[in-house]
């Protein structure tokens, strides 16, 4: 930009200004209410962070997790969120990439149709008025987005494209319809994915999450288990905690799977997988899950077939902590039928506990409570048999009886043909063994489960299907989307409100023109961010959901910041997306975040700010007080970006403190820039503030680009700041008038306000945002002198400047020269000369 970036004639307002002279400047105050209004007026009408599309320049993709539009408006957490991605964005621009820096509104959701139902509107009214008012208060905070790419996810133009890739999953055979036991949140009317159960609890709401059979959608994430376990390792600057999250939610788990029989249901066959294939002779008892399809036919007629009907029922809804949390009692019931042991024919008991879920494995477990810490304790409880397998290497007795289950390495006894084989041999030589005969074998298994798509709501959006009596499942063609939302539903809190518009439902079959319904679930609103990060490459195409070349000239996202709390749910959906479009040919991607940057937790008392607790604190109520500039840099200041902030009003003081003492440094010194002379660093005053200068610019670039490590590098230049304060009149001019303009650049990213406001007032032509970043002098760096300070018997008498070369001899001389140390050895015997180079002297005498 060549030309002055300048407000308009009505935008200047009381105090705004393009450039005065020092005289008139000296008298201007701080004023961040005058000053970032006239500013973020100026950026919008020129455009100033439109994305740059000069390919000469390397590409930079920063986002910030969108966030969803809730009365609320923004908290301390987004703006900590939006400060992070906005240093980093302006950073990138100045050190001369082109950056994409785009907002959008994560829009859909049932916090929305609740409020519909709350407050007698409709959740599009509600949730596009909360839209508008983040906006205004992101616009408010300075942050750099090119608001021509802002997508809002509930409306048609976006997701018309969520149902096309609805499409193509399913095309794909990636979605599918079954009848499920789910995951029901009572409250919210509505099915939760197993990610979306905390603790047995709504993500959302809190509330105590029931078991359900319902017909449903799911996509096959399942497909890409090994994909994206081992994408993970190909993902260097993610945090390694939320790489093991996900590792553990996928559990990919090397076992065998064992199948055991039923005698009286006509040899039915119920397989099991174990990671302990070595102890299968220790089996002595089989646990179903209460919801296996073979209860209801093994207790039939049984004397406890009431009893163990109403567990059942009981189970059901009970959540999954309830069932499986290590304080939990362990129940069951003997259903009284019994499985034959693969290899031994030994009559093996079937009961049925809490322990067992159908979600996980087979929905059934052998077990060995020799073993198994879990088998033990459920063995003790109903006194069933408990069988040693494995013993200790060297001499041991078979007949010794376990006070607890053994579950170190051994040796095999009372294992038939594989006794005297160590467990590790006999992990690999069993399943073998199960393999040969036909009754199992090795294989792999996993902890996660298809991703349960489908929800019992209206504010989503609609899945294209439909159903027709004559062709059975029929998806909507893809040149009639979007399939719109009605708008003639009932919100009573009491159905599904889709089923109740006759115009929604109510339709013709796109295959043969008979009548249909239609799908009357919406998909869960985790679709919209798994791939909003791609619609932003590509924000206004209107046949496709994006193109290849614009999605591939920015993807991946090379730095993305967010809550850790989504670390499983969108972040793993989002790499599973990113993965089918990728073997679809839409993206050369197949991965979606290069970096991803968990920004820590904002706090008040030591807790998280909620409204419940009275310890919120308003953005919007911070900048208008102390301006956004003090806001953004509170927050970047008062901890590490990926810890946990405790907020501070003295601290935000602090901040707004500090401001002002840089605009006083710059009122003070802005006289040198009408008139400006070349930098001489030539006298000891300027050599040092030169030197402290490109030390700085080098600590904040690395902390900035490198290390996103922003509070040390707003300590640098405070640090700086003080310097210049401190610099003496006589000293070089030029010298100091480089050390004030390169502040004011290297604060630009922090403050934007009002950097740009310091930059028009000391003669800097267009935006201080469009400047070079600066470059340190190498040179400069090295010392060629240090000050050490020499002590006699540990107290500190006298400093001295020595050269970096000095030896310790040359050291020890120039100190015991000094008049001050001469004084107070006077009459005292000089015992032992310590010298630590760079450091100090130590003259040890009596």
């Amino acid at each position: 930009m060549n030309q002055p970036l300048v407000p308009s004639n009505q935008e200047l307002g009381a105090g705004g200004f393009i450039f005065l002279g020092v005289e008139d400047v000296a008298m201007k105050k701080y004023e961040p209410q005058t000053i970032e209004p006239k500013w973020q007026k100026a950026w919008q009408r020129q455009d100033v962070y439109k994305t740059d599309d000069d390919k000469n320049k390397p590409k930079f993709y920063a986002l910030e997790m969108f966030p969803y539009p809730s009365g609320e408006g923004l908290h301390m957490g987004h703006v900590r969120n939006y400060s992070i991605g906005d240093v980093v964005a302006r950073f990138k621009r100045m050190k001369g990439f082109r950056v994409l820096h785009p907002m959008g509104a994560d829009a859909f959701g049932l916090p929305a149709e609740n409020a519909a139902i709350q407050r007698g509107v409709n959740p599009r009214e509600w949730t596009l008025n909360n839209m508008k008012r983040i906006r205004e208060e992101q616009a408010r905070l300075g942050i750099s987005y090119d608001w021509d790419r802002y997508v809002g996810t509930c409306e048609p133009d976006y997701y018309r494209f969520s149902q096309w890739l609805f499409l193509l999953f399913y095309e794909r055979g990636l979605a599918y319809r079954k009848q499920a036991a789910v995951n029901w949140c009572p409250n919210c009317s509505t099915v939760l994915a197993n990610e979306q159960v905390e603790d047995g609890r709504c993500w959302r709401c809190d509330a105590e999450v029931e078991k359900k059979e319902l017909e449903q959608w799911f996509l096959k994430i399942t497909d890409y288990a090994d994909k994206l376990l081992e994408g993970l390792d190909r993902l260097p600057k993610w945090p390694e905690k939320v790489k093991a999250m996900q590792r553990n939610w996928i559990g990919k788990s090397k076992g065998a799977e064992i199948t055991f029989t039923i005698p009286e249901l006509g040899d039915e066959k119920v397989s099991v997988f174990t990671t302990r294939p070595d102890t299968l002779y220790g089996v002595t008892y089989m646990v179903l899950a209460p919801e296996h399809p073979l209860v209801p036919q093994l207790i039939q007629g049984k004397p406890n077939e009431e009893t163990i009907r109403r567990f059942v029922k009981t189970m059901q809804n009970e959540s999954e902590l309830a069932r499986t949390g290590s304080d939990v009692e362990k129940v069951g019931y003997d259903t009284g039928a019994v499985a034959k042991h693969p290899l031994t024919g030994e009559d093996v008991p079937i009961w049925v506990a809490n322990y067992v879920l159908m979600d996980y494995g087979t929905g059934a477990v052998m077990g060995v409570p020799a073993h198994d810490e879990r088998d033990f304790a459920f063995a003790r409880k109903y006194d069933l048999p408990i069988r040693r397998v494995i013993f200790p290497f060297g001499t041991y007795d078979p007949d010794e009886k376990l006070e607890a289950a053994y579950t170190s390495e051994g040796v095999l006894d009372h294992s038939g043909p594989f006794n005297g084989l160590s467990n590790k041999e006999a992990m690999r030589k069993i399943p073998e063994h199960l393999q040969e005969k036909g009754l199992g074998g090795p294989t792999v298994s996993y902890r996660l489960r298809d991703w349960l798509f489908s929800r019992q709501r209206y504010w989503g959006c609609p899945i294209p299907i439909v159903y027709c009596d004559s062709c059975g499942v029929v998806p909507v063609p893809k040149e009639e989307l979007p399939v719109m939302l009605p708008e003639d539903v009932v919100f009573d809190g009491k159905r599904n409100p889709l089923t109740t518009s006759e115009t929604f439902v109510h339709t013709t079959c796109p295959s043969c023109g008979g009548k249909a319904r239609r799908e009357t679930d919406t998909m869960d609103t985790f679709i919209d961010s798994s791939w909003y990060f791609l619609r932003y490459t590509d924000p206004h195409n209107e046949e496709i959901p994006f193109a290849a070349d614009k999605a591939n000239e920015w993807m991946p996202v090379d730095y993305y910041i967010g809550g850790i709390e989504h670390a499983v749910l969108h972040l793993l959906y989002s790499r599973f997306v990113t993965k089918v479009l990728h073997d679809a040919g839409m993206v050369n991607a197949d991965e979606p975040f290069t970096h991803y940057f968990p920004q820590g937790m904002v706090l008040k008392d030591g807790s998280k700010m909620s409204k419940s607790k009275g310890n919120v604190v308003s953005p919007m109520e911070i900048i208008e007080r102390y301006g956004a500039d003090t806001a953004r840099m509170f927050i970047l200041f008062a901890a590490p970006p990926d810890r946990e902030l405790d907020w501070s009003d003295s601290g935000v003081e602090g901040s707004y403190r500090f401001l002002n003492r840089v605009w006083r440094m710059v009122q003070q010194h802005a006289g040198l820039f009408s008139n400006r002379p070349q930098a001489k660093p030539e006298d000891e005053a300027a050599k040092a503030l030169y030197r402290q200068l490109h030390q700085t610019i080098k600590k904040v670039s690395d902390d900035i680009g490198e290390r996103y490590q922003f509070n040390t590098a707003i300590s640098a230049v405070m640090e700086l700041v003080n310097a210049i304060y401190a610099y003496p009149e006589e000293a070089d001019r030029g010298t100091l008038a480089e050390a004030v303009e390169k502040t004011v650049l290297m604060l630009a990213p922090f403050a934007p306000h009002m950097t740009e406001e310091l930059w028009s007032q000391i003669g800097g032509e267009g935006s201080v945002h469009a400047q070079a970043w600066p470059m340190f002098d190498e040179k400069a760096l090295v010392q060629d002198e240090v000050e050490m300070v020499v002590q006699i018997n540990g107290k500190v008498r006298d400093k001295l400047v020595v050269p970096v070369s000095a030896d310790k001899d040359a050291i020890e001389k120039l100190a015991m020269e000094q008049d001050r140390i001469q004084h107070f050895l006077d009459g005292k015997t000089i015992r032992k000369v310590i010298v630590v180079p760079k450091k100090l002297v130590n003259i040890v005498a009596n």
